[in-house]
């Protein structure tokens, strides 16, 4: 049987892609613009810090109100404690808005707003004769400098969001594997080419509904039960040789990728390549939170390549998934796969 080779390397934010998301009128992958230098994330990484301290801000407020009211210098009664949990929920939801989005803008202006909500009533708390104003005027001075964070940063986010692949880049993953299947490249190509083929070799892949001649929407298991959904469209279809796509605005997870067939070398089948290009929710301490759940999509892939190999070699997988426990694999016999041993359709 032949041999396989999974080489993976993943690489952030300053080494960035060295392919851009691909564009649909060019009809394949564009280079990285000569233009993209790595200052283009900093608005995202400070993006990233008010999304966190928003939730640490949130969950305070949430938790402790009348602990955080009398540290404010605020009277800590059961009206002022509603307020505070209602200001903490205000927070949490910019946070989490914040570090889910790509491109954060609008809610990095949404705690604009909500500094600007804050000042009102500590500016109505002094006027109301507060129990500590030296402590209400400290906190104003400590909102006011937040938010001359959160507008300085919103306003580059915005300017970002107009530039070609500048928030693309930022804060952006590769993942490259590689493994040689001993089948025709004929039946690799017309297995992958079928994208509703997937989810059977791909264990956090749920389901692939195709949309369009060229579209297709994607479901996909996240980290702590959760489930990811993104449209993608392919750019780029050479038969038995390449498979370009990429996600589509508004994906929970942007991407973009391709797959590569080439003859192996000995006739010995096709050898397969894999280049993926995603950001995570969170950015780098997305990609970090799934690494704890064992989600990452280089581990995952590398265990999917294994799975596609002994399906399109023998028609099944050769290792129960029961036995793969701690593999990222589902826990359930293994069954022979839609298609024939030798890669045709039944």
């Amino acid at each position: 049987m032949a041999t396989d080779t999974l080489v993976g390397r993943t690489s952030v934010g300053e080494t960035g892609f060295r392919r851009a998301r691909a564009g649909a009128e060019a009809g394949r992958a564009l280079d990285r613009p000569e233009s993209w230098s790595p200052a283009d994330g900093h608005a995202e990484k400070l993006a990233s810090f008010l999304g966190w301290f928003s939730i640490g801000l949130g969950l305070t407020q949430i938790l402790a109100p009348r602990h955080l009211s009398r540290c404010i210098g605020l009277e800590d009664d059961d009206e002022k404690d509603a307020v505070m949990r209602l200001l903490g929920l205000r927070e949490l939801a910019s946070g989490v808005g914040i570090l889910t989005r790509p491109r954060p803008a609008g809610w990095v202006w949404a705690r604009v707003a909500g500094d600007a909500m804050d000042l009102a009533l500590l500016g109505s708390a002094i006027a109301s004769g507060a129990p500590r104003p030296d402590r209400v005027a400290g906190a104003t001075v400590a909102v006011l400098g937040i938010t001359a964070l959160d507008v300085y940063d919103a306003v580059q986010l915005s300017r970002e969001s107009g530039a070609a692949g500048s928030t693309w880049e930022a804060h952006a993953f590769e993942v490259k594997k590689a493994i040689t299947v001993n089948r025709p490249i004929e039946e690799v190509y017309g297995f992958w080419h079928d994208f509703q083929n997937l989810p059977s070799i791909m264990s956090h892949l749920e389901s692939v509904e195709t949309t369009g001649e060229r579209r297709s929407r994607w479901t996909a298991k996240a980290p702590a039960g959760m489930t990811v959904e993104w449209e993608a469209e392919v750019v780029e279809d050479r038969p038995n040789e390449l498979i370009a796509w990429r996600s589509l605005e508004g994906a929970d997870v942007e991407n973009t990728g391709s797959v590569r067939f080439r003859p192996a070398p000995g006739g010995r089948g096709t050898e397969v390549h894999i280049e993926l290009h995603y950001r995570p929710p969170g950015g780098v301490i997305g990609k970090a939170i799934a690494k704890l759940f064992s989600e990452a999509p280089d581990q995952q892939m590398q265990f999917d390549l294994h799975r596609f190999k002994e399906v399109m070699e023998t028609g099944e997988v050769l290792l129960s998934e029961g036995s793969l426990k701690g593999r990222h694999l589902p826990q359930r016999p293994a069954q022979p796969p839609k298609r024939g041993k030798k890669g045709g359709r039944s």
